[in-house]
């Protein structure tokens, strides 16, 4: 099935909250955010029981240089059973200096190669007349479908994820770094949603983007949705699929909010997730990284302090800004599902993509 006319939930008539979303609905409503995406589909031997069934995603907070403008930036690890890195530096510093990428579990490796070498190519002075570079790197075990023992990604493919991003509508479903992911048992991988908020004059946008590869058939909460269709189709055949699983959830921001409160948003991420039906299961990496595009941070600067703007904790917008977030959240999972295609991965395994409607 061709990825184009698979359809986002929302047009099926499934409304999530009631803020609204962004022109494009996905991730890239946040001003100057980038997505881009390399998809590795390809079998490796001539019976099919190897096959490459994986990818590379990149999100860019912005389109100028990471490096030097750095951003906002927190996370938040709702279970820890996952290999993402770069989150300690992130977390201690309150900033993001690099592209968040997301690939397979075991090609976290040379994703941060090829991630390491474009911002060395792009930063000569890093290494040499200033510090090192801290890369974020988040991963999902894609091996029910991709043959993840033959590390088929290359850190050329970080490098032309990076290089392709555009901010565009962000493509999703079974692409890039989703192309071999399963959620509920059924075909996952990325999945994305936005929310407008308008308060005193102010608009301020929340997009959300997944890496969806979580859940048991059972486990999916589609009996809440079902009564929102126009029409509702017996639902595709699940695989037999663990409870144990991952998700990545990335959330961009243009709201003014410092680290701390770009944290508190990341946990409200958790609510949107549990509305589908997971339970954050012990093998499952359940990570959220969150940056801000309000304010760049200046690698070299000369001043001792910094002014920046930044809302108040106690105004009523950041309870909408909650609620983006777990709405957007909840989205951009079911999108990650309705957006994807029945694939065709390693020994012949199917995955079917999910028919809401």
């Amino acid at each position: 099935m061709n990825q184009a006319i698979r359809k986002k939930v929302r047009e099926l008539g499934i409304l999530i909250g009631t803020l609204p979303t962004g022109k494009k609905n996905c991730i890239t409503d946040v001003r100057g955010v980038r997505v881009g995406h390399v998809t590795i589909d390809r079998p490796l031997d001539d019976g099919k029981q190897d096959y490459a069934c994986t990818g590379v995603t990149a999100i860019l907070p912005h389109g100028g240089n990471l490096f030097l403008e750095k951003v906002i930036a927190a996370s938040y690890v709702i279970n820890g059973f996952g290999k993402t890195t770069g989150l300690v530096q992130v977390n201690e510093l309150g900033v993001l200096e690099s592209p968040i990428m997301l690939t397979n579990t075991f090609s976290v490796p040379a994703v941060t190669q090829g991630t390491l070498q474009e911002m060395l190519g792009q930063n000569p002075e890093i290494g040499d007349t200033t510090g090192t570079i801290n890369l974020v790197v988040g991963e999902c075990n894609d091996g029910y479908l991709n043959t993840i023992r033959r590390c088929v990604v290359q850190p050329e493919d970080a490098r032309h994820a990076i290089k392709v991003a555009t901010e565009d509508q962000a493509e999703e479903g079974a692409i890039g770094a989703g192309k071999g992911m399963v959620c509920f048992g059924y075909k996952g991988g990325i999945g994305s949603s936005s929310r407008f908020i308008q308060v005193d004059g102010k608009n301020y946008t929340v997009g959300v983007l997944v890496l969806s590869n979580f859940g048991k058939k059972d486990e999916f909460q589609i009996d809440k949705y079902k009564e929102h269709l126009v029409d509702v189709e017996l639902p595709s055949e699940a695989i037999e699929h663990t409870s144990d699983g991952s998700i990545i959830i990335v959330l961009a921001t243009d709201a003014p909010v410092n680290e701390r409160q770009l944290l508190r948003m990341a946990k409200r991420c958790a609510i949107g997730l549990g509305r589908t039906g997971s339970y954050y299961g012990h093998g499952s990496g359940d990570i959220v990284i969150a940056f801000s595009t309000a304010h760049k941070i200046p690698h070299h600067s000369e001043h001792i302090v910094e002014n920046r703007i930044q809302l108040r904790e106690d105004h009523p917008v950041m309870n909408q800004l909650f609620t983006a977030a777990s709405d957007a959240t909840e989205e951009a999972i079911l999108n990650s599902l309705s957006r994807a295609v029945t694939t065709e991965g390693r020994n012949g395994r199917v995955v079917e993509g999910y028919s809401f409607s």
